[in-house]
């Protein structure tokens, strides 16, 4: 056992380090994997039907069980998110965020929002009301 602290720079750029490794080795697309550096789950239950971004760990764990969601003329998705009505949120390697039109995983799914940020702006519209209905 040594006497040497643990250097919280060089914690800092091997989790860099790792980072950039991990998105490489992972079919997770970026953008999601900056969203979980940043969050780990959103509950708004009272925002219309209720709006819920899963936990880092339920999304590998359904994406370990169902695999990704298969959208005609787009890369493979994966489900992150979902309302209160039982529709799903998935995010394609394109970036794109796709919503189920039922409440399942096997249907058609329509383009939600051109990405994260879109979506994201688009709860925030809900939150305040000035959403669409």
């Amino acid at each position: 056992m040594t006497d040497d602290r643990l250097d919280a720079e060089w914690l800092r750029g091997w989790c860099e380090h790792v980072d950039t490794a991990l998105v490489e080795l992972t079919p997770i697309p970026s953008d999601l994997t900056t969203m979980y550096w940043v969050i780990d789950e959103v509950s708004l239950p009272d925002v219309e039907n209720g709006y819920f971004v899963h936990p880092a760990t339920l999304v590998a764990d359904h994406f370990r069980e169902y695999g990704a969601v298969q959208i005609d003329g787009e890369e493979p998705a994966l489900v992150f998110a979902s309302d209160g009505g039982g529709h799903v949120f998935a995010l394609a390697g394109s970036g794109r965020i796709w919503r189920s039109t039922t409440p399942s995983w096997l249907d058609q799914f329509d383009l939600a929002a051109a990405g994260l940020q879109e979506f994201f702006e688009e709860l925030s519209r809900q939150i305040s009301g000035s959403g669409r209905p």
